[in-house]
C-alpha cells in the first residue's frame, strides 16, 4: 500500500478464509476423488498420499488467493490490492465516496461474511468492493469513523 505519510490506518484486512469456503470444499472434494482412484489403483498407501497431496495443494493456493488481497482503509483513502508477484492496486478518497452498502447472501449470513460495496464518484462501470469480508458491520463503521473524522475536520482534506 502506498499510503501517505500523515495516513492513519483505521481498517487493515484481508478477505476471510470462511469466503474461500466452497473453494475448500471443492478441494476436499477433489481431494477425495483422487484418494479413490488411488485406492483402486494401488492400495491405501497411495490412496492416503494421493488424499494429502490434493489437499494440502488445495488448502496452499486457498491461502494464497486470499492473502493475495488486502484491504485498506485509511482517514483519507480506501485501498484494495490484490496480487502478490504483480500487483494491482485501486483506491479512492473519502470525499470521492458517496454510497457504502453491505451485502450478504443467506449463506454468507451463516458464515458471517459479507461484501461491503463503495458507490465512488467516478464511472459507473468500476467496482469498488470489499469482498469476503468478516462482519462488514465493522467495515461500515470504519468506514463511518474516517468519513465523521473528516466532516469534524479532525481530518485535513487530501
Amino acid at each position: 500500500m502506498s499510503s501517505q505519510p500523515a495516513e492513519t490506518v483505521i481498517y487493515s484486512g484481508h478477505p476471510s478464509w470462511r469466503s474461500m469456503f466452497d473453494f475448500h470444499l471443492g478441494g476436499v472434494g477433489l481431494a477425495v476423488a483422487g484418494g479413490v482412484i488411488g485406492k483402486l489403483a494401488a492400495g491405501w498407501g497411495v490412496a492416503v498420499a494421493v488424499f494429502l497431496a490434493i489437499f494440502l495443494v488445495s488448502l496452499l493456493v486457498g491461502f494464497v488467493r486470499r492473502a493475495a488481497v488486502h484491504y485498506t482503509i485509511t482517514d483519507r483513502r480506501l485501498y484494495i490490492r490484490h496480487g502478490l508477484f504483480s500487483r494491482s492496486e485501486q483506491h479512492a478518497t473519502l470525499d470521492r465516496v458517496q454510497n457504502v452498502e453491505a451485502h450478504q447472501t443467506l449463506f454468507e449470513r451463516v458464515l458471517a461474511i459479507g461484501t461491503v460495496d463503495f458507490d465512488t464518484a467516478a464511472t459507473d462501470d468500476s467496482v469498488f468492493a470489499f469482498a469476503g469480508v468478516a462482519a462488514p458491520k465493522r467495515v461500515l463503521a470504519a468506514v463511518d469513523r474516517a468519513i465523521d473524522g473528516r466532516s469534524r475536520g479532525d481530518i485535513e482534506p487530501s
